[in-house]
């Protein structure tokens, strides 16, 4: 996961983003021992299961089982890959990025997105009052007879642009007045120049700011008044926007927590009224198709999407587009649907919140069966042969066995043809709904609850966690052998000098990332003698496991054994009970 970042730099940076400091700026903290302790931030409770521990960097949840490092939990709680989280930390501490140190070319870069990011919040503030003027008065009437009220309006930052053809009220005038050069607001899609002549790239339209995640202005959506072309207008690719990677409102979502499902519509004006009644998490691509660096940013926000564009043709063609897209990204999808072909905007003023909020999402495989059964006529033999045959293969990359069960009964139902029929259609053998090799079920964690492991593995994980938090010295370990591999090879990376954060930002697998942090997130008790003392136990618990074992396998040995080996194996067998007698005794003394 660390991809180009070297394992030195990221040291470096780990050490610097003191895991408490950053993690109270999200979370309220209080030191208890060694530790501090919190409501978790990534699920709802009430009393404090989240827990930072200082020594190891690492954060760690007893309720809903997050945990990691610094990074992680910027990843986490920001909704970020890991090179981003990387570069927010790294921001944050003042630490420049390793190939961009002494960048010319690096340097001059962000400083044209700084002054653009800038022009682009001068923009914004200059649109939101120009609509309070009576030049901004047509672009007000229709936000109001689009039935949003000031504070939504507000709340959104909407505005109106003039014109724009050099009179003294253009944007262009009143941001040269700022400080801004032409080539600045021309880089920010502002401003178009053309024969010399320069004009804002807005004119008289209602704007909708594209701001995001974290507050930066990117860009604008402008909406034109009367029969004005093209009826939205996007800014055009710059250095900080990309209508692909984007989507509008994200910024709204960033501190909402616990969030069920993101709602993604077609429009600008769809989020702004779901929203102005009440609905959360609702999101729009920018004018586009949504794309596969849409779909990875929105599931970052919940576990499920639902897609709720226009009822109409062009609408469920793009549902359909969007299923896909989400499917790819193995973004869980649903679909919101409207009657009368009603679009979101639509159906909230008509009927409110409350009948937003009861629409019952349909699932994305059975969206896909019913919108193809459209396309056939059922009532003859041929339509219900095709029709199979066609919903056959959507439900080839269904994963799960009991969803696909569910829609086999509903596909033999609505075609007569039986299940085994249907399931060798489908391709996956008549003998069951799934086979070993189109089948890939969901990671499961790696290991049982520390409670539940046998006595062995309890005092493997106890050395372990001892070693994280540096409470034994190495030395104890040195010819220590494992019998669980994960602890083997934590350990081994332990001794070789990595840091528990460390090894948790090189884990991609989360069930494996989860099962590293619990461990790592043990609290312990007592001081240094007393770690001695439990490592001491834990050590002969391994002893006599070990002697245990070999004590089983001699015995299978001696079963085959000639007369002289059994003399030789039963000697064996003696000295390691001994020796077993010593180490029961030991521990009950």
């Amino acid at each position: 996961m660390a991809g180009r970042f070297s394992p030195v730099w990221l040291d470096e940076l780990r050490a610097r983003a003191d895991i408490v400091t950053l993690v109270s700026e999200y979370v309220a903290l209080k030191q208890n021992g060694r530790r501090y302790w919190g409501l978790c931030p990534f699920h709802t409770e009430k009393t404090a299961s989240f827990s930072v521990d200082a020594d190891r960097q690492v954060y760690h949840c007893f309720g809903c089982k997050a945990g990691g490092s610094a990074i992680q939990f910027v990843m986490d709680i920001e909704r970020l890959e890991f090179p981003e989280a990387v570069r927010h930390i790294a921001e944050r501490v003042n630490m420049p990025l390793p190939e961009l140190v002494n960048d010319p070319q690096y340097e001059r870069t962000r400083s044209l997105k700084e002054r653009i990011y800038a022009a682009n919040k001068a923009a914004a503030h200059w649109y939101h009052e120009r609509l309070w003027t009576p030049e901004g008065e047509e672009m007000l009437d229709y936000l109001h007879g689009r039935g949003l009220d000031d504070a939504t309006i507000r709340r959104f930052g909407l505005g109106a642009s003039g014109s724009g053809w050099g009179e003294s009220s253009s944007l262009t005038r009143a941001l040269a007045a700022q400080g801004f050069s032409v080539e600045e607001l021309v880089q920010a899609g502002l401003v178009s120049a053309k024969n010399e002549r320069t004009y804002d790239m807005f004119r008289q339209r209602a704007l909708f700011p594209i701001i995001s995640a974290h507050g930066q202005v990117l860009g604008f959506g402008g909406r034109a008044m009367g029969d004005a072309q093209p009826k939205y207008l996007n800014t055009a690719e710059t250095p900080v926007f990309n209508k692909r990677l984007g989507v509008y409102a994200i910024n709204l979502l960033r501190k909402v927590r616990n969030l069920r499902r993101v709602v993604l519509v077609e429009g600008y004006m769809d989020v702004v009224s779901l929203s102005q009644h009440g609905a959360v998490g609702v999101l729009a691509t920018l004018g586009t198709a949504l794309t596969a660096e849409q779909a990875r940013l929105i599931k970052r926000y919940a576990p499920e999407v639902w897609v709720a564009y226009d009822g109409d043709t062009a609408g469920q063609q793009a549902i359909l587009r969007a299923l896909d897209v989400l499917e790819a990204e193995e973004a869980p999808a649903k679909v919101l649907t409207f009657a009368d072909a009603k679009d979101p905007d639509d159906f909230i003023r008509a009927k409110g919140i409350a009948a937003f909020e009861a629409l019952k999402p349909q699932d994305g495989v059975v969206y896909r069966m019913d919108h193809l059964a459209q396309s056939y006529d059922l009532s003859e033999e041929s339509g219900r042969v095709e029709y199979a045959k066609a919903c056959a293969a959507v439900l080839r990359k269904v994963r799960e066995p009991v969803e696909l069960e569910n829609h086999v009964r509903h596909l033999s139902l609505m075609t007569g043809f039986s299940r085994d029929v249907l399931v060798a259609q489908i391709g996956r053998g008549a003998a069951g709904v799934t086979t070993q090799a189109n089948y890939v079920p969901r990671r499961s964690p790696l290991s049982p609850p520390a409670s539940a492991l046998p006595d062995h593995l309890k005092a493997e994980r106890s050395l372990l966690t001892l070693l994280s938090a540096k409470r034994i010295d190495k030395s104890l370990l040195e010819d220590v052998e494992f019998t669980d591999p994960l602890y083997q090879e934590l350990t081994h990376r332990l001794m070789e000098g990595s840091t528990p954060s460390a090894i948790l930002d090189e884990v991609a697998d989360e069930a494996e990332k989860r099962a590293i942090a619990e461990i790592f997130g043990t609290e312990l008790k007592g001081e240094e003698e007393q770690a001695l003392q439990i490592a001491s136990d834990c050590l002969a618990r391994m002893r006599r496991y070990r002697i245990e074992q070999r004590i089983t396998a001699l015995r299978q040995e001696i079963e085959t054994a000639t007369a002289e080996g059994k003399r030789g194996l039963m000697a064996q067998v003696v000295a390691l009970m001994e020796e077993l007698k010593r180490l029961k005794a030991g521990r009950k003394e």
